[in-house]
């Protein structure tokens, strides 16, 4: 049992290791979006249903630190993840709490290097679990991965490592993260139904239901066979069921 625990740990850690390589392979090639992460924090927030935030757990139990990385602790990502994601959506005031449940899966803190050509890009990879505290239920069956890069700027531009120091790094990362979570939660709420109060689920439902019951009353109308094929009669016309 140990054996194939230790094996699966490190299947793990080459998929998360991959997807880094991966990550770091597309940003040498095309860049990263250009906007601040927090950009829309001055504004009221849109509302997202019934959302409130609840508990703001992160965890980061060895994840993957991709090559040329700065080391950072469990304790420094944790920090910084739940400022971000606390920061954000402590706003919402809706009526029903929701909590999170964030694991850091890897990440590359990019060190001092040769500008543009060998500075490697800033990355963070996190899982994404949302709880429903009234029900006790996780919202999505599996957890959602979400990949937070850094955004370029005159000072991420060359390499972050050149001008930024770590923190400054895991601060831009954690804060990018947490609007991508915004951005998948309104995602969620329109397609999928998250955070629809109560009481406006269930009006629905009930004008689906009534909307199905129409319908299927209609179908059986149409349906229905006539008990006589004969013409009706015109006025003062004597039928042949009458002159019997």
């Amino acid at each position: 049992m140990l054996s194939g625990l230790m094996l699966r740990m490190k299947c793990v850690v080459v998929e998360v290791s991959q997807m880094i390589m991966r990550v770091l392979a597309v940003l040498s090639l095309v860049g990263v979006v250009a906007c601040s992460p927090t950009a829309d924090l001055a504004e009221k927030p849109v509302p997202l249903g019934d959302f409130s935030f609840g508990h703001n757990v992160v965890i980061a139990k060895d994840p993957v630190k991709g090559p040329l990385s700065r080391g950072a602790t469990e304790e420094e990502w944790v920090g910084a993840l739940e400022t971000a994601i606390g920061t954000r959506f402590d706003q919402y005031e809706g009526d029903r709490l929701y909590h999170f449940g964030v694991a850091v899966q890897g990440y590359v803190l990019a060190q001092p290097g040769i500008p543009v050509v060998a500075s490697p890009k800033s990355v963070l990879i996190i899982n994404l679990d949302v709880w429903d505290d009234a029900k006790g239920v996780k919202l999505n069956a599996e957890p959602k991965q979400i990949t937070a890069l850094e955004r370029i700027s005159g000072e991420t531009f060359v390499g972050s490592g050149l001008t930024q120091s770590k923190e400054q790094q895991m601060k831009n990362l954690s804060e990018n993260a947490a609007r991508l979570i915004k951005v998948y939660l309104e995602s969620q709420h329109k397609e999928e139904g998250w955070f629809v109060p109560e009481a406006a689920a269930q009006s629905e439902q009930a004008s689906e239901a009534d909307s199905a019951a129409t319908a299927e009353r209609a179908d059986v109308i149409d349906q229905t066979v006539p008990l006589s094929s004969e013409p009706a009669a015109a006025e003062g016309e004597l039928t042949p069921a009458a002159a019997l």
